[in-house]
Order: C-alpha cells, then sequence, then structure tokens
C-alpha cells in the first residue's frame, strides 16, 4: 500500500455579489479493497448554511451545501489521506471469452444485476453508430475478455490525441470518434460506450493520479486535475480498470473517488448561483502527493 495526502481546492470568482449558491460534489475517496480512505476533511469558504453528505445509488459520497452569505469568491477544499494498494484480478477470469462476459447472459451471477446499469446509453455516452465498428477491431470472436479490452485501451490511447480544451464534458461520442483528440473523460466515454455497444459493462471512474511519480517513472497525463478511467465488467472478478489516456491498467498511483455511468453522475463540483455577476472564473488545483501517515 502506498499513502498519500489529496488535496482538492476549486475557486469560483465573480464580478458582482452572489446572494445564494447551491453546490454539490463528489470528493471523498471510497473505501475499497485496495484502497482505504483514513481522513477526509472538506472547507468552505464563505461558511455554508447547509452542508450534508448521503451515500447515492453506487455508493459514492455525494455532499451538498447551501451557502447564503453574499460573496464574489467561493472556495471549496477537500483533503483526504489514503492508503492505495494494486488490484490484482483473477487471470482465470479475465481468460473468459468476452461474449460471456455480458451481464444479461449470467442471470446466475448475483453481481450482474448491478453491473447491468452499465449496459445501457447514457446522458453523456450515447452509443452511436460506428462505436461497435470501432469496438470490434479488438473484440474478435471468442478472445479473452482481459486480453480484448486491454488492446481496446491502448488502441484509443493510440487513436486518440489528448488535447486541452478542445471538447466539453458533454461532446457527444458521436463527435469525439470525429475529432480523434479530448481529454481524460473523453478517452473514458468512447471506451465505455464501446463496451456498452457489445452488451459489455462499462463504467466511468472519478478520481485522482499521484503528481509526484517514483523515481525513473514517466509524469502521468492529467495529474494536476481530477482524473478519470474505465471499468469493464469480468464475472467472477469484479471490475477490471483501465486508463486509456496513459495506457495502463489502475495501479498504486490512481486514487478512485466515484463511479458512475459517465461524468454527469459524478462530477467534481457543480452548483447553481443567485447573482446578476457578468463574468465568472473557475481555478482548479489538484494536488495527490506521497505522505508518511501513522
Amino acid at each position: 500500500m502506498k499513502a498519500y495526502r489529496i488535496q482538492h481546492t476549486t475557486t469560483y470568482t465573480y464580478d458582482s455579489d452572489v446572494t445564494g449558491s447551491y453546490g454539490q460534489f463528489h470528493l471523498t475517496p471510497r473505501d475499497l479493497e485496495w484502497q482505504r480512505c483514513l481522513d477526509h476533511e472538506i472547507t468552505i469558504d464563505p461558511a455554508p448554511a447547509d452542508l450534508f453528505v448521503h451515500e447515492d445509488l453506487y455508493g459514492n459520497a455525494r455532499s451538498w451545501f447551501h451557502v447564503t452569505e453574499p460573496h464574489q469568491q467561493l472556495v471549496i477544499t477537500a483533503v483526504s489521506h489514503v492508503e492505495v494498494g494494486r488490484r490484482e484480478p483473477d487471470p482465470e477470469r479475465l481468460a473468459l471469452p468476452w461474449e460471456q462476459a455480458r451481464p444479461a447472459d449470467r442471470l446466475e451471477d448475483p453481481e450482474a444485476w448491478l453491473a447491468a446499469d452499465f449496459t445501457y446509453p447514457s446522458p453523456y455516452v450515447e452509443v452511436p453508430p460506428g462505436v461497435e465498428e470501432y469496438i470490434r477491431v479488438s473484440f474478435t470472436p471468442g478472445r479473452a475478455i482481459g486480453e480484448a479490452v486491454v488492446e481496446l485501451m491502448h488502441r484509443v490511447h493510440a487513436d486518440f490525441t489528448y488535447k486541452f480544451g478542445s471538447t466539453s464534458v458533454s461532446t457527444p461520442v458521436s463527435t469525439l470518434l470525429k475529432l480523434r483528440m479530448g481529454v481524460c473523460q473523453d478517452f473514458s466515454h468512447v471506451m465505455v460506450s464501446g463496451l456498452r455497444s457489445l452488451g459489455l459493462a462499462g463504467r466511468y471512474v472519478s478520481g485522482y493520479l499521484a503528481t509526484r511519480p517514483p523515481p525513473g517513472k514517466p509524469r502521468l497525463v492529467g495529474a494536476d486535475a481530477s482524473h478519470a478511467w474505465v471499468g469493464c465488467w469480468v464475472p467472477g472478478a469484479g471490475w477490471l480498470y483501465l486508463d486509456p489516456t496513459n495506457d495502463k491498467v489502475i495501479d498504486e498511483s490512481h486514487a478512485t473517488v466515484a463511479y458512475g455511468r459517465d461524468y454527469g453522475d459524478v462530477p467534481p463540483v457543480k452548483g447553481v448561483i443567485f447573482t446578476e455577476s457578468k463574468s465568472s472564473t473557475m481555478k482548479v488545483s489538484v494536488d495527490m502527493a506521497p505522505a508518511d501517515l501513522p
């Protein structure tokens, strides 16, 4: 297990007073078989009149707040300490032919009902014409599910150019297939859409990357902001998680925050404000650095 201190700060600045701000955020790392959230603290300035947390459908910690004090700047800071290990799915399960990994065909599997929720189109991940043709290059008949999904990850990484600002969170997969560029959520949306086109379960994951790689290791793309990657359900093994932006199966450098059908289910921070302000700016900073924990 590797220990990290994660700090995520979001700063909104407005050109006149905001009289009311309603917000929602997913900033609390999950407790998982390979990850422990040792402590977590949220600071909101100005202080909110209301702040509460609940567990959503997928087991994520979703927080809500309401700031009523007039303000021209809102700062949301989350500080977490986590321990992250390496997850090693069963190789025998990864050798299962991909056609046998469809949740709809695994009615005897008690986990299939939850995985099935990730086989359908969702608001930010449609399944457009052309995505199945793209994915079937990797998913040839009878091929092992683990081998096929890893090759798909390699191809998305090679075929799509990482370019900040080239897309928005709502850019549809059909457009991404034409542009062949985007950022981590776009790479993940393409992979998820492809898996769903074959009836497989594709899960969107929001989290963080270590900002300071071990000596001799390359710096990962997207390490100074929230990151996204993909889960593919494998019967009997749970979920195989892959990071197409960095072309790697996730490891101790990935800290998981939330699961969803797409970005829209698990945005780090979003909200609604009441103001006559004509302009605003948002600044986000993320640091996930090694920590010495007791």
